[in-house]
């Protein structure tokens, strides 16, 4: 497999299933490709200081965390929550990480770290699984003044999709902003990725066993017979919102 990335637009503007991934965890850094470059790429956009409290909101087998430590990072404390034990499992262990076992979409994980002023909160290839954007936003923002997200938008397997006829079970780049920006100050990138493989069954097993389907069977056996006769390319498409975020809310 390799990997081409295209930044397609710049823009700025100031204003699963918990099942498959377990059943994963220990083949998903084979499969994380797309994820550790959105990683990587998250990290390179956040000022190298010392931070009292570093929040990995999704943190899976700790990408993130692996990133702010070869560039150069301090913390006192670090914060690693996931939804997925079994990623947790294998997420990087350290006197100053905390692992948390949690599902942001509950009220509960909010309530299960603290943060201060100078923390900051970091989220990579995570909240496209946000049941509500709003809640999910909404209680972000007043966990840290600053914070720092790559999303997959729903343009991610976008022709698959349409060969298979099926709706991303992601939000839209507009749908993501159009809410981002009800609680933050944010500027925003889009990038583009092209993810190429050998066959299309190689290409269907990746999906299977990375995580960025989210776990959900979407297709059945017959669409999955069309689609091997259909699919036109010899890449997966991806894309992906990065965004920097001032909360409007934080007390």
């Amino acid at each position: 497999m390799k990997v081409i990335r295209r930044v397609d637009t710049k823009q700025h503007a100031r204003s699963g299933s918990l099942k498959e991934f377990s059943r994963f965890a220990h083949d998903y850094d084979r499969y994380n490709i797309i994820q550790s470059q959105a990683a990587e790429a998250l990290v390179s956009n956040i000022p190298v200081d010392h931070y009292p409290c570093i929040v990995d909101l999704g943190c899976g087998s700790g990408e993130v965390y692996k990133n702010i430590r070869q560039k150069g990072f301090s913390f006192d404390h670090f914060t690693a929550l996931d939804s997925s034990q079994k990623m947790l499992d294998i997420h990087p262990v350290d006197l100053k990480v905390e692992k948390i076992c949690a599902d942001f979409n509950t009220q509960e994980a909010f309530e299960t770290f603290s943060t201060d002023e100078k923390s900051i909160l970091i989220s990579s290839s995570a909240l496209q699984w946000s049941h509500d954007l709003d809640f999910t936003f909404s209680h972000l923002s007043k966990k840290a003044k600053q914070a720092y997200f790559a999303i997959f938008t729903a343009s991610t397997f976008k022709t698959l999709h349409q060969i298979a006829d099926i709706r991303s079970p992601i939000y839209t780049e507009a749908v993501l902003k159009n809410t981002i920006d009800r609680y933050y100050q944010a500027e925003y990138e889009t990038y583009s990725y092209k993810l190429y493989f050998d066959s299309t069954y190689d290409m269907l097993n990746y999906i299977k066993k990375s995580g960025v389907s989210g776990g959900e069977k979407k297709l059945t056996y017959k669409q999955v017979k069309e689609l091997i006769a259909a699919y036109p390319l010899d890449y997966l498409e991806f894309e992906v919102l990065f965004v920097t975020a001032r909360s409007c809310s934080f007390a």
